[in-house]
């Protein structure tokens, strides 16, 4: 059986424990009591993920991490030389130079170490934030984010869950150390400074006019999709992205797919159906939150009508939040009946996407 199917089957068993074994603790989240499930019970959910990613075969750019950690040095006496020849990203591969050295230049252990680091912080956020902490992995797997970002981007899905560990201190107003953390994700993979103004932006309230603003802002950019691509061009022009308008004309790159842009929606169309709810609980996390969940929405929506390759990228940043927003959707904007229609709706659907993915990957 594909391992592909075995996430799932894993997912079913998981959730089946947890709910005949002792695995919560009380936790106090966001100032409120609350239980949650034990840091290893967590742990435990993803260590096949951790697995598969580790032993994974020749999946999206696999071939090609393989063959830049097979150039990189042996000795501790190349590194400064190696270091220096690096154009880009010096952060990730001076990283995976020093697991290379330490670990015996084994690249499965360079698979392992990276893929612990991706998902720690999203072991550490869905755990404590999300009302249901198996639905958040089930999203997660089914949104197929795991093969297109810990199997094939992973340089840049390293930044992006470095991004998302600064959830709490966005929580905590921290925004200093937010910053910081965000500039050493950029060392990793450059795209990562993009999520620094958002930082400021989703501030405040859900749905509040700043959010408002970038939502009419990419409403706007799509009617003049022409003069933006020119202004982007010119704006890259003295980056290493400076060939990135080019490049995805020359790739005839279509956009991002409507039906994927659709399913990262959902969070946030629900969330604006439901504000009356979210005012209600005045929740600081929700509001986050939602206001991810609309960055992440407006840029997908920009990327249908631009680029799937290079902007359809960005929004990695941001819709990690809505694995935490959609738990939540379901259990306070619904009565108890609907919640349980609803649930089963949202698997069947994520499922029928998860296959679809798998299909339009060629892993099917």
């Amino acid at each position: 059986m594909s391992g592909y199917i075995w996430m799932l089957l894993w997912l079913l068993i998981y959730t089946a424990l947890s709910a005949v074994l002792e695995v919560q603790q009380c936790e106090t989240v966001c100032g409120v009591q609350t239980v949650r499930f034990t840091k290893l019970w967590a742990t435990l959910g993803v260590l096949p993920l951790l697995i598969f990613c580790t032993l994974r075969g020749d999946i999206g750019d696999t071939y090609n991490y393989m063959h830049a950690f097979s150039e990189m040095p042996s000795t501790f006496s190349a590194l400064p030389d190696y270091i220096q020849s690096l154009q880009k990203d010096h952060g990730f591969f001076l990283l995976s130079a020093l697991i290379k050295l330490l670990c015996g230049g084994q690249v499965r252990v360079w698979f392992c170490i990276l893929a612990a680091l991706q998902l720690w912080p999203l072991v550490k956020n869905y755990r404590l934030y999300s009302e249901s902490y198996c639905i958040s992995l089930f999203l997660f797997i089914a949104s197929t984010d795991y093969i297109s970002w810990m199997m094939n981007g992973m340089r840049q899905f390293l930044a992006a869950a470095l991004v998302f560990a600064c959830c709490p201190l966005l929580l905590r107003k921290r925004y200093g150390q937010a910053t910081l953390i965000i500039l050493l994700a950029a060392t990793l993979h450059a795209s990562a400074l993009f999520a620094l103004p958002f930082v400021f932006l989703t501030r405040g309230k859900a749905w509040n006019r700043k959010t408002l603003l970038f939502l009419l802002l990419t409403v706007l950019v799509v009617l003049f999709i022409d003069r933006f691509t020119n202004i982007l061009e010119l704006l890259l022009q003295e980056t290493q992205y400076k060939n990135v308008v080019s490049d995805w004309k020359g790739f005839e790159d279509n956009g991002t797919n409507l039906l994927r842009v659709l399913v990262y929606a959902v969070p946030t169309l629900l969330s604006l159906i439901g504000l009356r709810f979210i005012r209600a609980e005045n929740d600081p996390l929700i509001d986050l939150c939602v206001n991810m969940s609309i960055v992440s929405t407006g840029i997908y929506i920009l990327s249908a009508f631009t680029s799937g390759i290079f902007v359809g990228r960005l929004p990695i940043y941001f819709s990690l939040y809505n694995y935490i927003l959609l738990p939540w959707e379901l259990h306070h904007m619904f009565s108890k009946r609907s919640v349980r229609i609803l649930t089963v709706m949202m698997l069947i659907f994520y499922l029928f996407f998860y296959f679809y993915g798998l299909k339009t990957f060629g892993l099917l």
